[in-house]
C-alpha cells in the first residue's frame, strides 16, 4: 500500500495532471479539434525530450553492453557444467560493469512505471475515477474529457489497427536501427527484427488504445531520432572527408 501511495503521489499524479495541462491547453487553442490522443502526441513528445539525456547515455554504454553480452556467452559456454560458478562468474562480471547495468535497470524501470500509469489512466483514471488527483489551483474541467481519437479510436478500448500500426513501426525501428548500428548483425539481432513486432501485437492486443497511441509516439520519436543522429554523422564524415580532400590538394 505504502509503494502504491508513492507511486500515485510522485509519479502518476503528476503526469496524469501535466496530460490534462497540455489536453486543456488544445481545447483552448484548437477548440473543434482537441481530443485526448492529440494531448498524449504532445505529452509523449515532451516526455522523451526530457528523458534525452538518458537515452543519449545508453547509446554511449551500447558497446559496453555489447561487450558485457559476449563475455557472458563465453562464461555459459565456458562453464556450461557447473552452474554455480557460472552464476558466480556472471554475477562478478555484472559487478565490474556497474554503469550500463545501473542505466538499463532504470530506463527498464520507468518504462514499467509509465506502461501502468497509462494503463490506469486509460482504464479508469480519464473516465472520472481520478479526479480528486488534479491538482486544487488547476481549472477544474465541468464535462468529461474527448477520449474518441481524431473521432474514430476510443481510447479506454482496444484498437485492432493501431496495435498493427503499432507492431509496424516497432519492425520499421528495428530494421533501421540494425541498419545504422556500427556492430554487425547477429542471429540475436535478425530473431528480434521478426519476432518482436509479432510477439508485441499479441502482449499489446487487449491494451487501452491511449497507451498503444503512447508507444507510437514514442518509436516515431525514437525514428526520427536516429534519423537525425545518422544525418548528422553523415554530415560529419562528408567534412571530415572534404578536409582529407583539401589537404591533399594543398600539398
Amino acid at each position: 500500500m505504502f509503494l502504491i501511495n508513492i507511486f500515485v503521489v510522485f509519479i502518476y499524479q503528476p503526469l496524469l495532471n501535466l496530460l490534462v495541462i497540455i489536453y486543456d491547453g488544445l481545447e483552448y487553442a484548437f477548440p473543434q479539434y482537441a481530443d485526448m490522443g492529440i494531448a498524449v502526441v504532445v505529452f509523449t513528445i515532451i516526455f522523451r525530450i526530457l528523458w534525452l539525456p538518458i537515452s543519449l547515455s545508453a547509446d554511449r554504454t551500447e558497446r559496453e553492453k555489447r561487450k558485457i553480452a559476449d563475455e557472458v556467452a563465453e562464461i555459459k559456454n565456458k562453464y556450461s557444467k557447473d552452474p554455480i560458478e557460472r552464476k558466480k562468474k556472471i554475477r562478478a562480471l555484472f559487478r565490474s560493469h556497474p554503469g550500463p547495468v545501473a542505466a538499463s535497470a532504470i530506463d527498464l524501470f520507468f518504462q514499467v512505471l509509465i506502461a501502468l500509469m497509462l494503463y490506469r489512466m486509460f482504464s479508469t483514471g480519464l473516465g472520472g475515477s481520478d479526479s480528486n488527483l488534479l491538482y486544487k489551483f488547476l481549472p477544474q474541467p465541468d464535462k468529461p474529457f474527448n477520449l474518441m481519437f481524431l473521432g474514430q479510436f476510443d481510447l479506454t478500448k482496444p484498437s485492432i489497427f493501431l496495435n498493427l500500426l503499432q507492431s509496424l513501426l516497432i519492425l520499421a525501428a528495428e530494421i533501421i536501427m540494425s541498419i545504422s548500428s556500427p556492430f554487425p548483425i547477429t542471429k540475436r539481432d535478425l530473431s528480434t527484427i521478426i519476432f518482436l513486432p509479432i510477439i508485441s501485437f499479441f502482449i499489446f492486443i487487449m491494451m487501452p488504445a491511449g497507451k498503444k497511441l503512447f508507444i507510437i509516439s514514442t518509436i516515431a520519436f525514437t525514428i526520427v531520432l536516429i534519423l537525425v543522429k545518422q544525418l548528422i554523422f553523415l554530415y560529419h564524415s562528408l567534412n571530415r572527408k572534404l578536409d582529407t580532400f583539401t589537404l591533399k590538394t594543398e600539398k
